[in-house]
């Protein structure tokens, strides 16, 4: 399938752009509107073409099943086929993944990969999203166990990176989840070298480590490539949490998107060779480490830099050091420090989780549509999803929030569920809408 044909102009991004977009992505999905099968959705930019979405969730009225959980977990719950894919942590500190009834919610199988002792103040082991395809779902934690199993359960590989390449050397834990896209998967660990000496969960011996994107053979779990990538940050300003993207621009060029360590780069999907790079601050500070990942729209690559640093658009294309020759705009109204962005409807929407606000912004421009505050006092760690002219979103303590995608800020319903903490964003897939919290996988969907 030929992905620039399918990607709309700037002019011309909308609701059947948005569509085109998902099916040009994801072209081996049974319906790009009936699953959710990457960590950003079937079209890798936080959006679906899902429809008949309720507006109102309610415990009384449009619940359609809840399923409980034995952990909590970063991690979002992955749509395929008639399954529902959740990797986890339970109270003995094993690392799971489950499998669930797409229709009942019923407990199908269960996997036990690992033992993930090590938790931060704000995430444990199992944050990283499974991926799945109509052939396997594969899952990774931040143990470096990696593993493929067919969608009834058996086991078709397994290998841990940490023991290929040191164990992850990042401070809140590695949290980044594998994209799985045209054929490899790919896996970005973007880590602080030398290894401190206080990084007690990636102690192996080994004092040094490299920044690498790592991908790999979806039917094997065999190495393609691992290219090392380079950065000039200092300390914890070299760590990632961020998740890569592919991006196809006007030119035809296909690259995969990544961000970290202070840059955005554009690689080589063949080979991982990088095509460009652009520092997305000018101030530089040992303690900027990144969490939101990339998005694109063909045309552009949206990027935010951490702790009040802007959210920033490059122009597609170019080669080596494109900081200044390739910046469109940036935007400090627009910053997110740990959510990524959603592209829906030709438009951005940008949410400041520390402040609780969503913005809507011209992706072109950055010019401002609106912002609106959610009157919770919680932080919202999720990403923003779009659906259904819709935007989904759940706080920390699991006050999950439905606001208009539409020309104005409006809170179109909330319901407090308060079962934190909550640190996962909302799937969306078919008529159903999927909210993991602290204890239970709740599926909402209009009667």
């Amino acid at each position: 399938m030929n992905l620039k044909r399918c990607l709309p102009t700037p002019s011309s991004i909308s609701v059947l752009g948005s569509l085109l977009i998902a099916a040009c992505l994801s072209p081996a999905l049974t319906g790009f509107s009936s699953d959710w099968p990457q960590w950003r959705g079937p079209a890798l930019n936080g959006s679906s073409s899902a429809q008949s979405l309720p507006s109102e969730l309610s415990l009384e009225k449009n619940l359609a099943w809840k399923s409980p959980l034995p952990g909590s977990s970063g991690s979002t719950p992955i749509i395929f086929g008639d399954k529902v894919f959740v990797s986890t942590v339970d109270a003995q500190k094993n690392l799971l993944l489950l499998a669930l009834n797409r229709k009942t919610g019923a407990k199908l199988w269960e996997r036990n990969l690992a033992i993930g002792s090590h938790s931060g103040a704000r995430n444990n082991m199992s944050s990283p999203s499974p991926v799945a395809d109509s052939e396997r779902v594969i899952i990774l934690f931040a143990t470096g166990d990696l593993a493929a199993f067919s969608h009834d359960g058996k086991e078709l590989w397994s290998r841990n990176i940490a023991k290929d390449y040191g164990k992850f050397s990042i401070m809140w834990i590695y949290g980044s989840s594998p994209l799985l896209h045209e054929g490899r998967l790919y896996i970005p660990v973007l880590q602080r070298n030398p290894l401190p000496a206080d990084y007690t969960h990636a102690q192996d011996g080994r004092s040094e480590r490299e920044s690498y994107l790592l991908c790999l053979d979806p039917a094997s779990g065999k190495n393609i490539w691992r290219h090392i990538r380079k950065t000039d940050s200092t300390l914890e300003s070299q760590e990632s949490y961020t998740t890569p993207i592919p991006h196809t621009g006007a030119g035809g060029r296909k690259e995969i998107l990544v961000v970290g360590g202070d840059y955005v780069t554009g690689h080589d999907p063949k080979t991982g060779a990088e095509f460009w790079r652009a520092r997305l601050y000018e101030k530089r500070d040992d303690w900027y480490r990144i969490v939101p990942s990339p998005v694109t729209d063909g045309a552009r690559i949206y990027a935010s830099g951490p702790k009040g640093q802007p959210l920033v658009a490059f122009k597609d294309g170019g080669r080596g050091d494109v900081t200044a020759s390739h910046k469109a705009w940036s935007s400090r109204e627009g910053h997110t420090d740990w959510s990524t962005p959603l592209l829906y409807q030709g438009k951005l929407f940008v949410l400041d989780g520390g402040k609780k606000t969503l913005t809507s912004m011209d992706p072109a421009t950055g010019t401002i549509h609106w912002s609106g505050s959610f009157d919770v006092k919680e932080p919202i760690w999720s990403s923003p999803t779009g659906a259904d002219n819709k935007i989904y979103l759940v706080s920390e303590r699991g006050t999950v929030l439905v606001a208009s995608a539409g020309s104005e800020f409006k809170l179109l319903s909330r319901l407090d569920l308060a079962e934190d903490p909550v640190r996962s964003s909302v799937a969306v897939a078919g008529n159903q809408v999927y909210v993991r919290t602290a204890k239970n996988l709740y599926c909402f969907a209009n009667k």
